[in-house]
């Protein structure tokens, strides 16, 4: 047997994965059981941090001690990182980053109790690739790695063939089409490295009236990369303090940045391949986050597949390096087959937890039946089976669900949640019906591209439909998710709809509901009208 924990601790959204024998047994992020939205500030002084319960936990799921273990996997190379004179006061503490990324064996020995063994550094776009070719299962492929920033690059272009990495273009730092995405971020209000999908819908109610000077400011190279040219967002429009409205200048910018941010990604797709002629693309980074670029590059872009995995941010990295360090050992490593790689319970132990929480349930004959009756009637239900999802998406374990067929359903949860009313929700669709409603690349089983929604449908599942004609949506595979394809069945058995609307358990500031308890809390805190959890039905 061999045993691999990879570890993302250095910037945001840490968490751990393990591989055991090249097959995922699990992965999670810390933020899941700290309850910190993402873990932690994405500073320099956190990075000594590590993600002790995701740790924890992937452990007690492979049912290993940390003596088993043949590697750890970390997700940054200290020795490749900037460091500026050797002083780690200087440059906005980047050193100390330095510092405490080398220190991270001894926090492991700590966390580990005593624990020493086979610790690797793995470079940060290295992890991203591997979390998607690995992942991916497509071999040869191109990839395409984009974020704020890595050791001191933020971009990879690269080949993958039979496991091995061959870069053919890195993009130094500063120069980051992640970290402009993430300035534009904060000018609007907003988080930075987390709210940037909260840019991405603003985008779409504005024209881009700035692309023009973008276009010169930020640009391919022509050799694989890209330069960013110093962008005043402020010469723009004024910045935004957080709960401010936005005006039709900001969503001009944010429509500018977005488009130019897909143009220069279908500009280095075109270099990329050109260089390999590879049918496959595959992508990570927290960039690759981004679904509408991707459905463009999908439609415009040269390759004829576009893969993206769906824990694209930092959190990724820790399967990503725990997979390069799995292959390097021998194994033969196999593809990502779902998300679905955080915690479960069983049914006794869901049932417990209800009764020690004094609420009242009941066990229906079919739980998806008795959800898909709620749905039908206009009830909101929160959804919570199986293991919880790796990544931001929620995808059929720790959702709320309502019915797409009334527009106000958006506002209603968009007002559950806490979060802003420009913000889209999403339709999960049965697999072989959503050709006839969606038009776009499918499957779709990550919600990682938009679709066009065909004429004839857009009236039919308002709630879904974004203020551009698109949706972001879920395929799901009967064979993969039966339980959640029982539910749309059920529900479309009772109004000819083969969609239901799918966002992720959870409200405004906090990270997705993971556990019973914070299933119920959520349910009795926010106005939800059943909690379905298990084959357990709680009501109002």
């Amino acid at each position: 047997m061999t045993a691999v924990l990879g570890i993302n601790a250095v910037f945001h959204d840490p968490a751990a994965a393990l591989v055991v024998d090249g097959k995922i047994v699990a992965a999670a992020e810390e933020e899941r059981f700290s309850r910190r939205k993402h873990g932690k500030t994405p500073v320099a002084f956190s990075t000594w941090e590590l993600p002790e319960q995701a740790i924890a936990y992937c452990l007690q799921a492979g049912g290993l001690a940390p003596g088993d273990l043949d590697a750890v996997a970390y997700s940054y190379d200290p020795d490749l990182a900037f460091q500026p004179n050797g002083d780690i006061t200087a440059a906005e503490w980047e050193g100390l980053r330095t510092l405490y990324a080398r220190r991270a064996p001894l926090f492991l020995r700590a966390a580990l109790g005593g624990w020493e063994g086979d610790f690797r550094w793995i470079p940060h776009h290295v992890a991203h690739a591997a979390s998607a070719t690995f992942a991916s299962g497509y071999d040869p492929c191109s990839v395409l790695v984009l974020d704020g920033r890595g050791e001191s690059a933020s971009h990879l272009a690269a080949r993958s063939a039979g496991g091995e990495l061959e870069p053919l273009a890195a993009q130094a730092l500063p120069h980051s089409l992640g970290l402009l995405y993430e300035e534009l971020t904060a000018h609007l209000g907003f988080r930075r490295s987390s709210d940037e999908y909260k840019v991405m819908a603003m985008a779409s109610y504005g024209e881009p009236s700035f692309l023009g000077e973008l276009r010169s400011l930020v640009r391919a190279d022509g050799a694989g990369g890209y330069v960013v040219d110093d962008v005043d967002l402020p010469g723009y429009v004024p910045a935004l303090g957080p709960g401010q409205e936005f005006t039709a200048a900001h969503a001009a910018l944010a429509a500018s940045v977005q488009r130019r941010l897909e143009e220069v990604l279908l500009d280095l797709a075109g270099w990329l391949h050109e260089q390999t002629g590879d049918r496959d693309l595959v992508m990570a980074g927290g960039v690759a986050l981004n679904c509408v670029a991707n459905s463009r590059l999908w439609r415009e872009g040269p390759f004829e597949r576009v893969w993206v995995q769906p824990a694209s941010g930092d959190s990724g990295t820790a399967l990503g390096a725990a997979m390069h360090v799995a292959h390097a050992l021998g194994d033969r490593v196999a593809p990502m087959r779902t998300a679905a790689l955080g915690r479960s319970w069983d049914d006794d132990a869901l049932a417990a937890r209800l009764r020690v929480a004094g609420v009242r349930f009941s066990r229906p004959p079919d739980i998806a039946d008795a959800a898909a009756e709620v749905l039908a009637g206009d009830g909101v239900v929160a959804w919570f089976q199986g293991r919880s999802e790796y990544g931001p998406r929620a995808l059929g374990h720790r959702s709320l669900l309502a019915d797409p067929r009334r527009a106000e359903n958006l506002e209603k949860l968009n007002d559950i949640k806490g979060r802003e009313q420009f913000r889209p929700v999403a339709p999960m669709v049965l697999a072989e019906r959503a050709a006839e409603i969606f038009d776009g690349p499918l499957p779709s089983p990550y919600m990682l591209f938009t679709h066009g929604v065909r004429d004839g449908w857009r009236e039919r599942i308002p709630a879904v439909v974004h203020v551009d004609g698109t949706a972001r949506i879920q395929t799901v595979d009967r064979a993969q998710e039966p339980l959640v394809a029982r539910m749309i069945e059920r529900f479309e058995a009772r109004t000819d709809v083969p969609v239901v609307v799918n966002t992720s358990l959870n409200t405004a500031g906090r990270p997705m509901v993971d556990d019973p308890r914070d299933a119920l809390e959520c349910f009795g805190s926010s106005p939800v009208d059943a909690l379905a959890i298990g084959p357990f039905l709680v009501t109002r």
